[in-house]
């Protein structure tokens, strides 16, 4: 499976537009998107459902007068996908709470705005955003991916990066593209 990977886009006017046509190509082939917040308004997430169904991580900017009760974006997401599990969030959580040598986190320690003490799996991949820029590491085996920014690379206006993240017989890497 091929799951695109975008953050921090950031369009709060009806004038800005995500580099779409960018995107669109990047994204060729993909069967999901995950956006990782900071997506002001619900018409991005409808611009990029055009290419592949769309989840996403309420950003810390993303209002909800804004975003409303968009069915699409939640404060995390956590997925299991072909047997990769998924962490979708706006702000990279602590090593801490992704390590899985220590007993397995609960949300409250991952998210701490959550208040449930739910347990969950030890992801295999964390797929975050919010500072804008490029970061792939792999921490005790789980995956940090943050795609950067698609429209404000290290906070300046222009095309930025969005990533790729191929699931394939329950193994799973990432790449980082350059829109032009």
């Amino acid at each position: 499976m091929l799951i695109g990977l975008i953050s921090d886009t950031h369009i709060g006017t009806p004038e800005q537009k995500i580099p779409f046509s960018q995107i669109q190509a990047a994204f060729r082939g993909v069967n999901l998107i995950l956006h990782a917040g900071d997506i002001w308004i619900p018409r991005v997430l409808d611009e990029l459902e055009a290419i592949a169904p769309v989840l996403c991580a309420r950003g810390d900017d993303d209002m909800e007068e804004d975003i409303g009760a968009d069915r699409r974006v939640m404060e995390k997401q956590i997925l299991n996908i072909e047997g990769v599990n998924i962490w979708v969030t706006h702000i990279r959580p602590r090593y801490g709470a992704i390590n899985p040598a220590h007993q397995t986190p609960s949300y409250a320690s991952l998210f701490p705005r959550h208040q449930t003490t739910e347990v969950v799996k030890p992801p295999d991949v964390v797929v975050f955003g919010h500072s804008h820029k490029v970061e792939m590491e792999d921490f005790k085996g789980t995956l940090l991916v943050n795609p950067g920014s698609a429209t404000m690379p290290h906070y300046l206006p222009k095309p930025g990066t969005v990533g790729l993240l191929n699931i394939i017989n329950g193994k799973a890497d990432a790449q980082i593209v350059q829109l032009e």
